[in-house]
């Protein structure tokens, strides 16, 4: 294989010995014919282009769909190395249900000074109208991405937090059945632990998070702003995998005081509403009035506690990347203990001394927008032209409190297959966490989104990134 010694490679601990969770796949793969997986990956291109698991590209005219490159080497962790990040999942989630619960209530952690109190006042994704509103169970975040990138053998790191809308899990059932569909003999060599049963646990956990009045089995349904929403693809798998109704705001009503969705029968009341419509959209009674995505009046419903949205209006300051940089504080207040999983040391442009710092040093640092996502809006300085680096200069100067900026980490490897063999490419993780009032679930792997282009550090697919099957190995 291709090496590269500056970066970990979680399958080879050197050129040519395998890690222990890759042996018995490295065994298979180096007696396999080249040209016959070559094959294989261009059948499972076929299968995800018929399937139709695609997303848009927003301000892309050649291309407004595009397919994700699937790469067939599968990401492997041990077991012993997803206890640990378990953990530490579970411990920033419940710390986030907790942050989310105080600021719209008693905001204790602003009282004591743990948080500038203008990081929540001034922030755009703060919303006024959910203080003192209790959700349905006492969860803000049903369904969370965390974003996890590696740097060494037991070295993690979480890069971001998704709390507002997380995607990508449909690309993550979908990469585990292209793969048990190619490569059946590999499930019988490796004890893969499933992912299949998510759809069912989404449920099962939205359900469990219904209205306390909510009389008989709940009704569950997603709300989607439509088919040209770059993750629609998502939104239609999932009802249909859960075996719920997919709706758009047009669909929904108020009917004596419930949100109730228009069917052949007439208008069923809804209980639980997995919605896939940012808030400034969700209510243009409430918010933003040209919004025709969402449902009017809807907020009213829901604080009246006579629905479920999930996740929660106003849970996006959590995906905030300045707040992101107070999560070891947050995880200390409000669990009193020290954070299972380090954050990316960062520094706020919006404080002067690290304004300076990263304007000084921006040819070695990422900055990103502090509301960005996708890979958008950010610069990664050690590729970057000395007139991107001046452009970039400029727009720190005149919005500082836009953008935080972190230093470039050495982001693990894992091989990809390419026409010359296995070559290194960087990597990160996305598991998926499921919240309800019955505990919370974290599904076995995640996302591994992996950057195809030799060197490059962006993974998302919007930048040209591709996924990988996870395996978390059984105990």
């Amino acid at each position: 294989m291709q090496s590269d010694s500056n970066f970990f490679d979680e399958m080879y601990q050197d050129t040519d010995a395998p890690r222990a969770p890759y042996q018995r796949y490295h065994d298979w793969i180096t007696a396999e014919d080249a040209a016959g997986l070559r094959r294989k990956s261009s059948e499972a291109e076929t299968f995800f282009r018929r399937t139709g698991i695609t997303f848009n590209v927003y301000g892309d005219d050649e291309a407004a769909e595009r397919l994700i490159p699937f790469d067939m080497v599968p990401r492997i962790i041990s077991p012993h190395e997803w206890t640990r990040l378990a953990k530490g999942i579970e411990q920033r989630v419940r710390a986030i249900n907790a942050f989310l619960h105080d600021i719209y209530h008693r905001q204790e952690i602003l009282r004591a000074g743990r948080i500038p109190v203008e990081l929540v006042a001034q922030n755009e994704a703060f919303l006024p109208k959910m203080i003192g509103v209790s959700p349905p169970g006492g969860v803000y975040t049903h369904i969370v991405g965390v974003d996890l990138v590696r740097t060494g053998a037991d070295e993690f790191f979480v890069l971001e937090d998704n709390a507002r809308t997380p995607s990508g899990v449909s690309y993550m059932l979908e990469n585990r059945e292209t793969m048990l569909q190619m490569f059946p003999e590999l499930f019988s060599l490796n004890k893969v632990v499933s992912v299949s049963n998510y759809p069912q646990d989404l449920r099962r956990s939205l359900a469990a998070s219904a209205p306390s009045d909510c009389d008989g089995e709940p009704v569950v349904a997603v709300l989607t702003p439509g088919i040209h929403n770059s993750a629609y693809f998502e939104h239609s798998f999932l009802a249909d995998q859960m075996g719920v109704e997919l709706a758009e705001g047009h669909d929904l009503r108020i009917v004596d005081g419930r949100i109730a969705m228009r069917t052949t029968r007439g208008y069923t009341p809804i209980d639980v509403l997995y919605r896939r419509v940012d808030d400034d959209f969700l209510d243009p009674l409430n918010f933003n009035p040209e919004s025709m995505l969402g449902v009017p009046g809807i907020m009213d419903v829901y604080r009246a506690g006579k629905i479920t949205l999930a996740n929660a209006p106003g849970t996006g300051i959590c995906d905030d990347k300045a707040i992101y940089s107070y999560m070891p504080d947050i995880v200390e207040f409000y669990t009193g203990e020290k954070a299972l999983l380090n954050n990316v040391p960062t520094w706020r442009c919006s404080e002067p001394e690290s304004l300076a710092y990263v304007r000084e040093h921006l040819s070695e640092l990422v900055v990103k927008e502090v509301h960005g996502s996708g890979g958008y809006g950010m610069l990664v300085g050690p590729a970057a032209s000395k007139k991107e680096l001046a452009a970039f200069s400029a727009k720190l100067a005149s919005n500082p409190s836009n953008y935080i900026a972190q230093p470039t980490l050495a982001l693990s490897t894992v091989p990809i297959l390419t026409r010359q063999g296995l070559a290194p490419r960087h990597v990160d993780l996305r598991p998926f966490v499921l919240v309800s009032p019955q505990g919370i679930r974290i599904t076995p792997g995640g996302l591994t989104r992996v950057a195809l282009k030799k060197g490059s550090l962006v993974v998302n697919s919007s930048q040209g990134g591709g996924t990988k099957d996870t395996w978390v190995l059984e105990a």
